[in-house]
This record gives structure tokens, sequence and C-alpha cells, in this order.
């Protein structure tokens, strides 16, 4: 048994290195810009250069200090004609646009300096005085050349070229942009006249070391801890405890899912043991009577919980029994005031009371299923020659039943309790977010509205992880009920 639980324990390696590689390529993937998010908005789109200039240093002190200025994985397959510093280019869509420029014209030189002299235009417009003459004319050059940053079509190109052409003559003021306007079309027309589009056909493989963000984000960098402060976040990386900062409040990662991963264990543990304490004896007893009355009532009562949906029974249950013109048993809300200067039992009795109504909710439809998996198991192993053989020799039916088979029929039940523990984290989104629970379910459901991306996939790589804790555990378990079931490669 060991030598199995070592062997499942190394197979977890590469899984869980596949699970990283699956989750960071989707993370890289998700739409947003991190650092805009986290700076509200992103850059100042009004005043002079120096503004922008300012807003811009923020972003790119941001971006570095997330890691996302450098290469996404420890190599890129690609072509002669991409470089191997387009991952330095900030701004997501400038990077898109700049790989659509490549392939359409391939030489990078060119098109770094038709890039560089957009980059030129933008802060010359930023640096002309605003007045009543060129007021609206600068807003048009402004929203042309952030089309330029954008776009790579040779007529969407022409087209906002024509709107700067039209709007420099609006007034005297601008025409201390009309050289370097000049340069930038100097510089397309350059691109444009010396591409080497056959350099996309050329295949390139660039090594980038560790120095990338796959590595950083997974194994972390050096220093091996750092301060809970996240200014001086230096990345640990996922296997050492961080998970990276939250996008809505800067907070790291795991004191958000710390916070709510123990309110949303403890319900869950609780949980879990109502159901297999009710279900499991629900099972046999509907097994041992089968086709009776009682059996044809459980099952039907069963089914009807099974069918009604919680979220329905929670507004329900928050109407008529938390108050307003009905019942005011329950509180509608909340887990209630842990108060330091409340005794431990005050406190335990407040949370308690506040969480009958949410267990019964969370809990009541588990019963089904599983009551039916062992009913199902136990009629499986009762036509068994041995059971047979039990009561021929007159042994009593509750120690035929309990001890004989009981052990055996539980193997569908433990199939079942592998997907305990992700459940244990994942939480019931709905029900937390109905009664104001702060747990998993509520803040996984909040980070993905918020496309709070660090979290949405920190809690994903938990799933993940735990699924295969509780596989391996399953397959424990059924060696302890069934002594038949050995993983020492002899024979039982």
């Amino acid at each position: 048994m060991l030598t199995y639980i070592l062997k499942r324990i190394l197979i977890f390696i590469p899984t869980i290195l596949i699970i990283s590689l699956i989750t960071f390529g989707i993370s890289t993937n998700a739409p947003g810009d991190p650092v805009e998010q986290m700076l509200a908005g992103g850059g100042n789109n009004t005043g002079q250069s120096a503004s922008l200039l300012a807003s811009e240093k923020a972003y790119l002190e941001l971006r570095k200090k997330l890691g996302l200025d450098l290469p996404i994985f420890y190599f890129s397959f690609s072509n002669s004609a991409t470089p191997d510093t387009i991952h330095r280019i900030p701004k997501r869509l400038h990077r898109q646009n700049l790989s659509r420029l490549v392939y359409d014209y391939g030489n990078w030189d060119k098109i770094e300096g038709y890039y560089k002299s957009i980059r030129q235009l933008e802060l010359a417009a930023y640096d002309v005085p605003k007045d009543d003459q060129n007021a609206t004319a600068l807003i048009k050059i402004k929203d042309a050349v952030n089309a330029l940053y954008m776009n790579h079509k040779t007529n969407l190109i022409d087209k906002n070229f024509n709107i700067i052409d039209e709007r420099l003559g609006d007034s005297p003021s601008l025409a201390v942009v009309r050289p370097i306007y000049e340069n930038v079309k100097s510089n397309y027309q350059t691109m444009v006249d010396k591409s080497t589009t056959w350099k996309n056909y050329i295949p390139s493989l660039k090594f980038y070391g560790t120095e990338n963000q796959y590595h950083r984000w997974f194994f972390g960098d050096k220093p091996w801890f750092r301060d809970a402060d996240p200014s001086t976040y230096t990345g640990a990386g996922f296997i050492r405890g961080d998970f990276g900062i939250s996008y809505q409040d800067q907070r790291p990662v795991g004191s958000v899912i710390w916070d709510a991963v123990k309110i949303t264990m403890m319900i869950s543990f609780i949980s879990i043991i109502i159901t297999y304490m009710i279900a499991i004896p629900i099972g046999v007893f509907s097994a041992r009577r089968k086709g009776s009355v009682a059996d044809q009532t459980i099952t039907t009562i069963l089914f009807v919980l099974y069918s009604l949906p919680s979220f329905w029974l929670a507004t329900l249950a928050i109407v008529f029994l938390c108050g307003g013109d009905y019942l005011d048993i329950f509180p509608p809300y909340g887990l209630g005031e842990w108060s330091e200067s409340n005794s431990l039992f005050q406190n335990i009795k407040t949370r308690a009371y506040h969480l009958i109504l949410p267990l019964i909710l969370w809990t009541y439809g588990s019963f089904t299923y599983l009551s039916r998996q062992m009913r199902g198991g136990m009629l499986s192993v009762l036509g068994q020659d041995y059971i047979r053989t039990a009561r021929a020799k007159g042994l009593p039916e509750d120690k035929v039943i309990w001890k004989h088979t009981m052990r055996n029929s539980m193997l569908p039940v433990i199939t079942l309790f592998a997907s305990v523990f992700p459940l244990m984290i994942s939480g019931a989104i709905v029900l937390e977010i109905i009664f104001s629970i702060p747990g998993m379910g509520k803040v996984a459901f909040e980070a993905i509205v918020a496309r709070n991306y660090p979290i949405v996939f920190s809690v994903m790589m938990f799933s993940c992880m735990l699924t295969l804790v509780g596989y391996l555990v399953s397959d424990i378990l059924y060696a302890v009920v069934d002594p038949r079931i050995s993983y020492s490669g002899g024979k039982k």
C-alpha cells in the first residue's frame, strides 16, 4: 500500500505541472489588461505629455512588478521575422498589432521605426497647448494616432492619415506637429517598400531560460519568502504559497482565499457529515425493504427534494422564515458577529443559529444521490453467495447487514467521496450569494464578474489538486473497506 501511495504521489507531479500549464495558458489569453484594471482605467488621456509619461511610468512599474514584462514561457517557436523582444511592448493590443505588421511586412527594424514614430507623434500632440481653435482638431488627431497603434490594414491606416492631414490645417498651433507626422508617413512607406515577408516562412526557436512569466508564476523567484506588504511583492510562486495579487484591492490572493476558504470548509465539512450520517442509513433501510411502501415513500420524497432547486427554496425560506410579513425564525444573511467580548460558547451559538438554514439548503440535495448509490450497492451485495451462506448459518439479520454487507456496499459511496475535496473549496456559489456568506463560492463568483483572474485561477488550481487528493483517498478507502482489493501487485 505504501509503495502504491508513493507511486501515485509521484504521478501527481507531472499531472499538476500539466494542469498548471493549462491554467497558465488560459490566464495569459484571458481578456483585459490586469495593469490597467489595477490602475483603475490605465493611462491619462488629457493634459501634457508629462502627464502621459507619468501615468505610463506607473503602468510600466506595476507591469514589471507583476512580471508581465517577461517572456511568457521558457521558449517560443515562431519565425525569424518575429523578434525575441516583442514581449517588452507594454500594451497587449499594441503587441497584437505589431505581430500582424510583422506577418504583413516581415522587416522588424522598419516596423519598430514606424511604431516609435507614432509614439513621437502622440507625445507631440499632447504637448500642443489647447485653445478654442485647435481643441476639436487635437481630439481628432489623438484618436487617429491611437487608431494607428491598433490598425495594420492599409485602408484603415490611410484613413487615419487623411484625418490627421485634414486636422493639421485647422490651427497654426498645430504646425509643430506636421514634421513629426510626415516622419510617421515616411517610416510607414519605408516599412511597406522594404518588406521581407519571406522571413515569416523561416522557423525560429527562441530560448529565454527561467526568466519568464510561467516560471515566476508557478515556481517563483528569489528571495524565497516575501513580506506581506504588496508593495514588496517579489513573486514567490504558486508552489511556495504566493498566488499573486488581487486586481481589485491589490491584496495578496492567499489572504483573500484563506479568509473565505475557512468559512466554506467549515460549512462543507458539517454538511458532508450530515449527508453521510443521514443518506447512508436511508439507503440501507430502503435496500432492506426493497419494493415496500416505505421504500417507495422514501424514494418519492427524496426525488421530490432532489428536483427542487436550492436557490428557489433558499429564496422562499428567506421570504417566509426570515422576518418580513411572515415568520421570523432564522436570520436572513451572514454568519453573525464573532465578538471577542463574548464567550466561545456564545460565539458558537451565534454562528450555529445563522448556519442552520444555509446548512439545510446546502445539504438536502445530496441525500437522494448518495442514498440511491448506497441502496444500489446494498442490493448488489445482498444477492451474493456469501450473504446467503451467512444467513444459512443462522447469523442475525442486523449482523449480516452491518458487518458483512455494509463494507462491500460502500465502494460506490467511496467513489463519490473523491468529489468532496474540491467541493470544500469551491463552495455553493448560489447559496453563499443569497445568504451573503463570505465563502469561496461568493469570492470566486465576484472574481469572475470582476475579471479578477489571480483569484479565479488560484481556485481552479486548488480544485484540480484537491480532486487528485480525493481520488487517492478513495483508492485507500477501497482497500480499507474491501480486503480483496490490493495495490501491492500480489493476490489477496
